[in-house]
């Protein structure tokens, strides 16, 4: 049986729904605190949505920051996650806090390092310029910018990648670290406290970049 799984109601990702529930007459999943056009099956934190057909049964993750209600769908090794994890990035704080978003992350960075991340956008390029600046002497950065623009001129997508490529080249992953911690002070103009201010700084730092 086909279906429908929204992570979140931006339009960008559920603006195409009624048309296709009219064609197709599929059932359609979304977070339970976001209005979802024709959503069917709505979903909290820790509901199981089974795909017979993949033989697969993918968990339910709330990760609010990008949107109040944003989740993500976790199982089979693979994890659809939307606009709150991209490829060396994360999704903008539209409705959210920094400390909602980082938690969010957090529990996706928790997932087995195996695990394949399927973000909503290609803006792994950006996401990778942007990292640099946070640290500019981080190999895997490097290699993983000229991995990604060969992957680009051959037409390929850089999605999705393993959660382990993301805890060594995603800023937003890695504000424990003190050289990300020390780029994101020497930006903001002052010392940060905890991960929050951290988080807070570079995500206003890359919404400025």
């Amino acid at each position: 049986m086909r279906r429908i799984l929204a992570t979140h109601h931006h339009a960008d990702h559920v603006g195409g729904i009624s048309r296709l529930v009219e064609a197709y007459d599929v059932p359609v999943y979304g977070p339970a605190a976001e209005q979802i056009p024709a959503r069917t099956v709505a979903l909290r934190d820790g509901d199981q949505v089974e795909l017979s057909p993949l033989h697969a049964s993918f968990s339910v993750l709330e990760v609010p920051g990008h949107t109040a209600g944003h989740i993500a769908y976790v199982g089979a090794g693979m994890a659809f996650v939307g606009d709150t994890l991209f490829m060396s990035g994360c999704g903008r704080l539209f409705e959210g806090t920094a400390a909602q978003m980082l938690n969010s992350l957090s529990r996706l960075a928790s997932l087995p390092g195996d695990t394949l991340i399927y973000c909503a956008h290609e803006y792994t390029l950006d996401n990778l310029k942007f990292a640099r600046a946070v640290e500019p002497e981080n190999g895997d950065i490097l290699q993983r910018t000229e991995a990604s623009n060969d992957l680009r001129r051959r037409h390929q997508p850089t999605v999705p990648a393993p959660l382990s490529l993301e805890l060594k080249t995603n800023p937003f992953l890695r504000t424990a670290q003190p050289t990300v911690a020390a780029a994101a002070a020497a930006h903001a103009g002052h010392h940060l406290g905890n991960q929050a201010e951290i988080f807070a700084a570079v995500r206003g730092w890359k919404d400025q970049f």
